[in-house]
């Protein structure tokens, strides 16, 4: 039938398996990002690609996939340490870290005019992974598991009131930096396939979608996640029919589910 048409292709396959484990990933960061007021820091994440690029880049780092990954790292836990440290805004801090952050990596790697080389990680392009990388997808995934498995109640704790986290003995910068670092890795692993353009749309509309409806804390994670693989899935098969790119098609399906659950929640004073 020509609907499956896509599954004789090995790319598509692996684009569809890449769904299957990107997607929930977003979902259930997404609900703490949200629930944390973070869609800057995460915003501020996917931009700071451009920077780690050019760090290894500027020391001749063959890899600038790991240099990427450091760097973003290095960039989440001095985010954290100086929005807990200044009276500032958390919002502006991170909105001056994050310009900064991108100039820089935009000055550099578009040094001699060579930034084209660059240009296809701003969209991202999920039929261009390989089973390689599917496994550090895997990986990523069962990290998260494990860590909301761990660390998912202290972290609510935290979010809700830091010092009767503290009365319970809960380290809040050691879980918030887990948190920072754990998204980092996320945001940096998704983005080649993803884009820094939309990756922060598909980290926030599917929560906040799913905010619009859920009445506890269960269905709200649920709702988020089911919300992005209905995105994902649907978004690669549209995208593939209509020869256009996969993640704006995914952007617009779940920015679609955000204005409908939207709606919704209004209607039934959800």
């Amino acid at each position: 039938m020509e609907a499956f048409s896509w599954l004789q292709y090995d790319f598509m396959k692996y684009a569809f398996l890449a769904i299957l484990i990107i997607t929930p990933l977003f979902g259930l960061m997404g609900t703490m990002i949200v629930n944390r007021k973070m869609a800057f820091f995460s915003d501020a994440l996917g931009h700071s690609a451009l920077t780690g690029i050019a760090v290894g880049v500027v020391f001749g780092v063959s890899d600038t996939n790991f240099s990427m990954l450091v760097f973003a790292v290095v960039f989440a836990l001095l985010l954290n340490q100086i929005s807990s440290r200044v009276s500032a805004s958390t919002d502006t801090v991170i909105s001056v870290f994050s310009s900064c952050s991108i100039a820089l990596g935009l000055a550099i790697l578009s040094k001699g005019g060579n930034f084209s080389q660059y240009s296809s990680i701003l969209v991202g392009d999920i039929l261009s992974i390989t089973r390689e990388e599917l496994l550090y997808l895997a990986v990523i995934l069962a990290m998260t598991l494990l860590f909301w498995l761990l660390a998912f109640n202290k972290l609510l704790a935290v979010s809700l009131n830091r010092t009767l986290a503290r009365s319970r003995h809960i380290s809040a910068a050691w879980i918030e930096n887990l948190f920072a670092v754990l998204t980092a890795l996320i945001v940096m692993v998704s983005i080649k396939w993803v884009g820094i353009l939309i990756i922060n749309a598909l980290l926030i509309l599917p929560a906040a979608a799913s905010g619009n409806i859920s009445e506890n804390i269960r269905e709200y994670h649920f709702f988020s996640i089911i919300f992005s693989i209905f995105s994902g899935i649907l978004g690669l098969l549209v995208s593939y029919f209509v020869n256009v790119a996969t993640g704006p098609v995914i952007v617009i399906l779940a920015s679609i589910l955000y204005f409908v659950t939207y709606g919704w929640g209004r209607r039934n004073n959800v």
